[in-house]
């Protein structure tokens, strides 16, 4: 699954993009690498992404883990991979591509949301 996810650094943002061809949104990007390395069919939504699986306090983030942030002025409007190591994955916004990104900058500590596990894990 991590495989799946680093595939994807570099690829570059696009609202709505759900592949390597046309491009990622931040849901996008994690319903591709659940799709292709699990087989499981997530929203393209951030938010409807936000209500699967188990809430997992942030002491116990796993690689694979999903975390939520709050970056248009609504909470889970936002969604990365956990990768390990404080370290995460995302489509970020227009005009970036697919990078990994520490949790622990002010911007990502400021409006973290918290996490979830999808059960198929």
């Amino acid at each position: 699954m991590i495989f799946q996810a680093l595939a994807a650094a570099d690829v570059p943002y696009q609202r709505g993009g759900k592949s390597h061809a046309t491009g990622f949104d931040c849901s996008g990007l994690v319903a591709h690498v659940y799709r292709a390395a699990f087989g499981l069919a997530l929203p393209h939504n951030a938010r409807a992404q936000s209500r699967l699986g188990e809430t997992i306090p942030p002491g116990a983030l796993q690689p694979g883990d999903l975390v939520f942030y709050n970056t248009q002025g609504q909470p889970y409007s936002h969604v990365g991979i956990y990768l390990g190591d404080a370290k995460f994955i995302h489509a970020p916004k227009p005009g970036s591509a697919v990078r990994i990104e520490s949790m622990r900058g002010g911007y990502w500590t400021r409006r973290y949301n918290g996490a979830r596990r999808i059960a198929a894990l």
